[in-house]
C-alpha cells in the first residue's frame, strides 16, 4: 500500500503529514515506525495525520517516530499550518484541533514554502509548586515540572558540557513519569535569552522542539530568571517566545520540503 504524505520542518524538526483519508484503517503506530524510520522509511520525527473539522480548518492527530501517540508538537502545528495555507484551505489564520485542545496561528509572513507563524500556546501548568529534585545516575539534579498541552521536564544547566542525551533518555522513563515526558536542558545567557537541548519524548533528540522551547521559557520565568519576551536560542537556530498576560505565545519558521508516496513495508 503507498501513503501520500507531505514533508515540512519547523526549526529541523521534520514531520509527514497525510490526510486521514489517506492513512486508511491501518495500524497508525506501525505506520508511524515505518514512514518515520531515518533509513527505511522517509525519516521524520513525527507522523502527523490530518482530518477536516469543524468549526477548526483541521484536526490533528500526531504519532512520535516510534510509534506513540503525543498530545501536541509546537513546530508541527506550525506545519500543519502552513500546509493547509499551500492548499488553499485557509488563509492568514488558522485553528487546529490538536490532542492539547485548540490552537490558534498568525502567519507572519511567507516566502514561497518559507512560513513564518506564531501560535497561542495558551497558560502554562506546573505539577509541582518548586523545582524537584531527580535521583539519577549522574547525581540529583534540580528540575521544573511544566504543562505545556504536553509534560516537560525542564532543567537550568550552567552548560552542556555533559552528556545531556543520556540524561534526557534516563529521565524520559524515569519512574516519575509513567507516561514518560519531553526533556529540556536549558542555559540562562541573558534576561532575554536561553539556550536549549532537546530530548523529546517517543523520538529522541531533536534540532528544535515548540512546546520543548515554550516550556523552558516558562521553567526559567518560574525561577524569575527571564523578561516576558525571549529568544530561545536552539541548535537548529531562533525560536521566539513571549508572554502576554497567562497565556505564551511561540513564533518560529515552517518550511513545506516536497511530497510523495511512502510504499508500506509487506
Amino acid at each position: 500500500m503507498q501513503i501520500p504524505f507531505t514533508k515540512a520542518h519547523g526549526a529541523l524538526n521534520d514531520f509527514l503529514l497525510t490526510w486521514a483519508s489517506d492513512a486508511g484503517p491501518l495500524d497508525r503506530a506501525a505506520v508511524a515506525q515505518a514512514i518515520c524510520h531515518r533509513h527505511a522509511g522517509i525519516g521524520a520525527d513525527g507522523w502527523i495525520v490530518v482530518s477536516p473539522a469543524t468549526p477548526e480548518h483541521a484536526e490533528i492527530e500526531l504519532w512520535n517516530s516510534d510509534g506513540s501517540r503525543a498530545e501536541i508538537s509546537g513546530n508541527g502545528t506550525r506545519c500543519a499550518a502552513a500546509w493547509l495555507v499551500d492548499l488553499g484551505l485557509a488563509a492568514d489564520h488558522v485553528q487546529l484541533r490538536t490532542g492539547a485542545g485548540r490552537k490558534e496561528l498568525r502567519l507572519l509572513s511567507r516566502r514561497g514554502a518559507a512560513f513564518d507563524w506564531e501560535m497561542n500556546m495558551g497558560t502554562p501548568a506546573f505539577p509541582a509548586d518548586e523545582p524537584i529534585g531527580l535521583n539519577l545516575r549522574d547525581g540529583e539534579r534540580a528540575a521544573v515540572l511544566v504543562d505545556v498541552g504536553n509534560p516537560q521536564c525542564a532543567f537550568p544547566v550552567e552548560n552542556f558540557d555533559f552528556d545531556w542525551r543520556a540524561v534526557g533518555a534516563e529521565v524520559e522513563r524515569h519512574p516519575r513519569f509513567p507516561k514518560r515526558t519531553n526533556v529540556s536542558f536549558f542555559r540562562v545567557a541573558g534576561r532575554r535569552t536561553i539556550e536549549v537541548r532537546f530530548w523529546e519524548r517517543g523520538a529522541g533528540e531533536t534540532m528544535s522542539s515548540g512546546t520543548g522551547s515554550t516550556g523552558a521559557v516558562a521553567a526559567a520565568a518560574r525561577l524569575g530568571l527571564v523578561d516576558d519576551e525571549v529568544t530561545v536560542e536552539t541548535p537548529a537556530g531562533p525560536l521566539r517566545v513571549r508572554r502576554a498576560g497567562s497565556d505564551y505565545y511561540l513564533a518560529g519558521p515552517a518550511v513545506l520540503i516536497g511530497s510523495g508516496h511512502f510504499t508500506l513495508p509487506g
